[in-house]
């Protein structure tokens, strides 16, 4: 199996005050093609750093994050967007949306701005179309942002985190600000994108959501502190992975 993420030794250190704070020290993982990878660990144990250390968003102080074969280091600020707009796609627990676009617009924008487009907006709107059915939210494509519910937002934001057909999603605790009827629509839409092949890494605290990935690490203080393989969810099952999760989070300090 192909290996889409593979991080090495990595450190992030931020100096606030004079003092230093080793937020990551010496993560080591890999991410394999078609994966689903969820981030889990107390809070301010560094989830969501690691995140955006990996997918380039922010920069690193030691060691080596290797994306599709490129070391992130080692390319130029421009390459770096080039590369999060084409072959990444994002997804926050704050769903940012321009205000003055409709929501479909808001999902091909990407599109439009990469320089690697090589389709008229008729197409791009079309596959814009095509996400959202797949989504079940076509009917609100010309609806303002302001006029959705949190949960169509939210669905909203993956078909735009797909709309470059990206190699890789990274999500924020993409469930965070919604009910659980809502998050758990969401995470299985998630889930189908990945049974697609779609590669997915994520930063979670509910363990419903991290019971549907196929792998767990578990981070504390910067640190890797273990793994926890569940296998691809195929749709059933679900309570006894959220049990088996369970148990072996409480043997990790949860």
């Amino acid at each position: 199996m192909n290996t889409i993420l593979e991080v090495r030794d990595l450190c992030k250190t931020y100096v606030i005050n004079k003092r230093q704070n080793n937020v990551l020290k010496n993560v080591n993982f890999r991410v394999d093609e078609g994966e689903m990878v969820a981030v889990m660990g107390p809070s301010g144990s560094g989830k969501s750093t690691l995140l955006y250390s990996v997918s380039g968003m922010d920069g690193i102080t030691a060691g080596e994050v290797t994306f599709c074969g490129r070391n992130l280091g080692e390319i130029g600020q421009k390459e770096l967007a080039d590369l999060r707009l084409n072959e990444m796609g994002f997804i926050f627990q704050q769903m940012y949306m321009l205000k003055n676009l409709s929501v479909l617009d808001n999902i091909i924008l990407p599109a439009c701005q990469s320089d690697k487009r090589k389709e008229t907006r008729r197409e791009t709107t079309e596959r814009g179309h095509a996400l959202m059915r797949r989504m079940g939210i076509i009917d609100i494509a010309d609806n303002d942002i302001n006029e959705v519910s949190g949960g169509q937002l939210q669905r909203a934001c993956i078909c735009r985190s797909m709309i470059n057909r990206p190699k890789m999603i990274f999500a924020d605790e993409p469930t965070g600000a919604l009910n659980r009827a809502s998050s758990d629509e969401v995470m299985d839409e998630l889930a189908k994108l990945n049974a697609d092949g779609t590669t997915v890494m994520l930063v979670t605290h509910d363990v419903k959501v991290a019971a549907k990935c196929t792998r767990i690490l578990y981070i504390v203080d910067g640190n890797i502190q273990g793994e926890y393989k569940l296998g691809q969810y195929d749709g059933s099952r679900l309570r006894e992975r959220e049990r088996a999760l369970n148990g072996w989070l409480m043997e990790q300090g949860w």
